[in-house]
């Protein structure tokens, strides 16, 4: 993966390395958490902590120690004006002893951590930005920019094995980590999303909260080949972004977490920041939409 991101790095005349190392330092931030989930319960963080995040969620043990391994890995390096994670209520401010750098970044340490006591995949989502000119100490509006301006986004997926994908605009690229050696190895790449497929994901738990629109959708796919779309669909749902959309770019279908009228004043579940906007620039350049 080292490699891969020098190389790609030889692209552009002007790169000064700045970016790829960042992207070192969160590839080693993803290591060590991958390192705390595959340990599981033999290290007594699979509970529940008696704390709610902003997003007023209960917080995992591990969704803590992920939150401090993310900083603690990145905060120190120089290449950052600041970071914002799903975990804090406000962005977090790089110490005054640490140089700063021209890039922000945002992330979800561990998504789908509702999952880590029954043994099911997690994953790590980040997207980087570029900082306003000028800006050293930004402030919650400058990371409020539009998914286009996304310069980089990616992420980890604790599983079977542990993979890191990745799209800084030029297609997307998948790689495995070797445990024994330390390193991830491009073992998927030019991830292309199949065209043709029988899967969708979504939670139809919530299905009689949902607008007209999307349950008419679903019900349709429900109804397999006696229905309008003349095909059986298999529904998945684990309940874990990176999970439902990797399986996506493997095997092709649709991921949704529709408004409902539980979360109607909220705008929705999903993040945008941490989650929409990285998975989308993902998706699209894999090419979904």
């Amino acid at each position: 993966l080292t490699q891969f991101i020098i190389e790609e790095q030889r692209r552009f005349s002007g790169a000064t390395g700045e970016f790829t190392l960042l992207l070192n330092d969160v590839v080693t931030a993803c290591k060590k958490i991958a390192n705390q989930v595959n340990k599981g319960a033999l290290l007594g963080t699979m509970g529940s902590l008696a704390s709610e995040n902003v997003q007023g969620e209960v917080q995992k043990e591990l969704d803590v120690i992920t939150n401090d391994i993310f900083i603690s890995s990145l905060e120190w390096s120089g290449h950052l004006a600041g970071m914002a994670s799903e975990e804090m209520e406000a962005p977090y401010d790089i110490p005054g002893h640490y140089p700063t750098g021209k890039y922000l970044i945002l992330f979800d340490p561990l998504d789908g951590s509702s999952n880590v006591n029954i043994n099911i995949s997690v994953g790590t989502i980040f997207s980087i930005l570029r900082a306003p000119e000028g800006v050293t100490q930004p402030k919650v509006d400058d990371f409020l920019q539009p998914g286009t301006r996304q310069v980089c986004a990616g992420y980890a997926l604790y599983g079977s094995s542990t993979m890191f994908v990745l799209t800084t605009g030029h297609g997307v690229n998948g790689f495995t980590l070797d445990r024994e050696v330390g390193e991830f190895y491009l073992t998927h790449p030019n991830m292309t999303i199949p065209e043709d497929t029988h899967e969708f994901a979504v939670n139809t738990s919530n299905q009689r909260h949902w607008e007209a629109p999307v349950q008419r959708y679903v019900e349709e796919c429900l109804q397999g080949k006696e229905g309008p779309r003349s095909r059986d669909f298999n529904m998945r749902w684990v309940a874990s972004m990176v999970a439902e959309v990797h399986r996506i770019l493997i095997r092709g279908g649709l991921f949704m977490y529709p408004l409902d009228s539980k979360l109607k004043d909220q705008g929705g579940k999903l993040r945008l920041l941490y989650e929409a906007n990285p998975m989308s620039f993902i998706v699209e350049q894999a090419g979904g939409a």
